[in-house]
């Protein structure tokens, strides 16, 4: 007879564009690699827009939470919370669209879910073990959002600005930040905080060696 195989330990990071949501999860994800253990990004999960103008795709509030394949991305956790293997979808952020490749991904004892809307969706909330929500004043994520936009996706200064001006910042504060009473630990200032971090990897090896310890009886 099989041994059935636990369930991963699924930690969801949010928090606004810039925040530092991928400096916290490449944090945990550094203090626990002698563990199986995986990022998933939400990004990932952009709709497929291959049928639309590239003004129409450039056009897209891409902060709202229609922008993404909810449906997809909780289909593909489930999977993987299920022990089984998924192709994850690319996004082309130079083209507004979904790549012709994909990714294999094996499941891991661990996932760590990042991405701005998680904790917008309920049926994905229900799928988490721990929620993060990472705080970060305005200010620093526009100065990091421009940063990263000019330098890793060939974007211009006045389209950044524009863009955060009248989707980045406004769908924030309507659909990110209220999203921070289903947090259960609420970092501020991102990968800065190591105290927060530490707290989470120490909570993570607690939970897995409780996974493992059910395992072996």
């Amino acid at each position: 007879m099989s041994v059935q195989q636990s369930r991963p330990v699924i930690i969801g990071v949010t928090g606004g564009s810039s925040s530092g949501k991928t400096t916290v999860s490449r944090a945990i994800y550094d203090q626990l690699q002698n563990e199986s253990i995986m990022i998933l990004q939400q990004d990932a999960y952009y709709n497929d827009q291959a049928k639309m103008t590239m003004a129409q795709r450039k056009a897209v509030n891409y902060d709202h939470p229609l922008a993404f394949d909810t449906d997809l991305l909780i289909e593909q956790l489930k999977q993987l919370r299920d022990n089984h293997a998924i192709e994850k979808p690319v996004y082309d952020y130079t083209q507004y669209t979904r790549s012709a490749q994909t990714i294999h991904q094996e499941p891991k004892d661990v996932i760590i879910l990042e991405g701005i809307l998680i904790l917008d969706d309920e049926r994905l909330r229900n799928l988490m073990d721990i929620k993060v929500f990472v705080d970060t004043d305005d200010d620093i994520r526009i100065i990091r959002r421009i940063e990263r936009d000019i330098k890793e996706r060939q974007r211009d200064l006045d389209g950044i600005i524009k863009q955060y001006l009248t989707t980045v910042k406004p769908m924030y504060h309507q659909f990110v930040e209220p999203t921070k009473r289903y947090a259960d630990l609420i970092v501020p200032e991102g990968g800065e905080n190591q105290v927060a971090i530490d707290l989470l990897t120490t909570k993570i090896r607690s939970i897995l060696a409780q996974k493992k310890n059910g395992r072996a009886k």
